[in-house]
């Protein structure tokens, strides 16, 4: 009696724009497909034009970070088959945080590979959600909500077969955001990668008297911190505006000398635009609600 049950929870995820439509441009144009390629050693980019996944492969089994929109979830899945490696061996799907643009395909990747999800413990409630809640978009972005098997702290790891990642929360851009990094082996040396949750204020939030995240200038000022003491060899994000991703994919593609995906300059010149426009916005609210000084007596 349960396998109709089963075959229409299938079908959903089979056809999720059926029920989850990325409906705007912007969003559409951040999807485009991208073919699949070796970042460096083990690591590997299986994402979409913008809104990114990686794959990183182990004799054990893969870990995949991020799922992209509902949409992206079946390029994901076609990018490392591409790649020669199965989904099935995906043990473990991370997420860098909760919005529908890094969230949306979890569901399906997660049902496909069988793997454990592993997020924050703050942004777990926001995925079994299904995104509806969130500080800035409220119920607008929702997609298929996905459970977490395994909540995380700030500085827990996830190992999988010589590979560690490491969980450093750095909320602001939602209350869980987190950045992961990793030590990837290459050519007999190894590499420190940061994978940057996400460092951006949305256009309409505000830092100052934010009845919907409270403690949102408090957040993003601890995460600058935490993200200007992490030592970076490889820049990558949750987004591939962040780390020059076009660019540098086509300049890997040359087969030039240097590996243009190792920018640690690159890492630190964006953390410190984004301090600065952080910081910028904080003194303006706090300027604009500061009450007007008394006038001067006669």
């Amino acid at each position: 009696m349960r396998k109709p049950f089963r075959f229409l929870s299938l079908l959903l995820l089979l056809f999720p724009a059926l029920a989850w439509a990325q409906a705007d441009p912007t969003s559409r144009a951040s999807n485009q497909p991208v073919a699949p390629f070796r970042i460096v050693g083990n690591l590997y980019y299986v994402g979409a034009s913008d809104v990114t996944s990686f794959l990183i492969t182990t004799p054990e089994g893969h870990i995949l970070l991020d799922g992209g929109f509902v949409e992206t979830a079946p390029q994901i899945r076609d990018n490392v088959k591409a790649l020669g490696f199965r989904l099935e061996d995906v043990k473990f799907l991370l997420n860098s945080h909760g919005h529908f643009d890094h969230a949306g395909g979890l569901a399906a990747l997660k049902a496909w590979s069988g793997a454990k999800l592993v997020v924050s413990a703050a942004e777990a409630p926001l995925l079994a959600r299904g995104g509806k809640g969130d500080t800035r978009f409220g119920d607008e972005l929702a997609y298929p909500p996905v459970q977490a098997d395994r909540t995380i702290a700030d500085g827990e790891t996830v190992s999988l077969g010589g590979v560690t990642l490491t969980a450093h929360l750095t909320p602001g851009h939602t209350p869980g955001c987190t950045t992961w990094t990793a030590r990837i082996a290459a050519g007999g040396k190894t590499y420190d990668v940061v994978f940057l949750g996400s460092d951006t204020i949305l256009p309409g939030v505000t830092l100052v008297d934010n009845p919907k995240y409270p403690g949102i200038a408090a957040d993003y000022a601890r995460t600058f911190e935490v993200l200007k003491e992490l030592p970076c060899d490889i820049f990558l994000g949750s987004h591939g505006s962040f780390f020059n991703l076009e660019k540098k994919a086509a300049r890997l593609r040359l087969e030039e000398e240097s590996n243009p995906f190792f920018d640690p300059n690159g890492y630190r010149v964006h953390v410190e635009r984004r301090e600065a426009q952080f910081r910028d916005q904080l003194a303006w609210e706090k300027k604009q609600a500061a009450p007007p000084a008394p006038a001067a007596k006669p």
